[in-house]
């Protein structure tokens, strides 16, 4: 597909997994959610985001399966649950059904297994991740981890991505290594590689195949919602699903 308002994965999916990710470009939000964005609760006029999600919807199987995300660890069957479940992942083995995520900085997981029988969508930012998203999502696909596939999408870089000591401790008290996703700076800050300490979860759990270009969401204001960057802004969203 070569359409600016969306990014498909370059991953070894299966040929009935579908995935795509929304960029900032093509919807009808104005300053400073233009154009394209996609969360309801962020201040946007809610006539500009219903828009934009029926233009989204044009390219998708059903209406996505979009939660009340709190940057937690919960991970939900997104074919059993009602509007705005409070979850940051979901999975589903039913075709048709849309798992979905938003971001605007944080990190956006995709899992499918080999065999195309489940996906998963995973809103992991630094608390999400330091809680556990990634592992309770594994968790509950409930495949061997060497049968999953996992794609990590837009998010904010390792060099826009100032953290303060506690996140450096959320990580490293459990896992010193991890102190390798992390870099010092003289005001006494350290840059974060969100997508490092992602990997390093996915490879303490058995998920040896992951995908990413490794964007960086803050840098890139043409394609990307950046939250770091901008305070107020909009949202992209992350989906998934089976298409058999």
């Amino acid at each position: 597909m070569t359409d600016p308002r969306f990014i498909v994965p370059d991953w070894p999916a299966p040929p009935n997994v579908r995935a795509l990710v929304t960029t900032r470009r093509g919807g009808v939000s104005r300053p400073p959610f233009a154009d394209f964005n996609l969360a309801d609760h962020v201040g946007d006029d809610p006539a500009a985001v219903a828009e934009n999600r029926r233009r989204l919807r044009a390219h998708l199987p059903a209406e996505p399966r979009w939660l009340h995300q709190v940057h937690g660890a919960r991970c939900v069957d997104a074919a059993l649950i009602a509007p705005g479940c409070e979850a940051d992942a979901s999975f589903t083995r039913r075709p048709g059904v849309v798992c979905a995520v938003l971001t605007a900085d944080c990190l956006p997981v995709l899992f499918a297994d080999r065999d195309g029988t489940v996906v998963a969508a995973a809103h992991a930012g630094w608390r999400g991740l330091a809680a556990g998203v990634l592992e309770a999502t594994v968790q509950a696909i409930g495949v061997a981890p060497e049968r999953l596939l996992a794609w990590l999408g837009p998010a904010i870089g390792p060099e826009s991505f100032e953290v303060g000591a506690e996140v450096v401790e959320a990580f490293t008290r459990l896992d010193a290594a991890a102190m390798k996703a992390f870099q010092a700076q003289p005001n006494g800050k350290w840059l974060c590689n969100l997508y490092r300490l992602a990997r390093r979860r996915l490879a303490a759990l058995g998920v040896c195949c992951v995908t990413s270009a490794e964007f960086d969401t803050v840098r890139d204001a043409q394609r990307f919602f950046s939250y770091r960057r901008d305070g107020i802004t909009g949202r992209m969203a992350s989906l998934i699903w089976r298409a058999d």
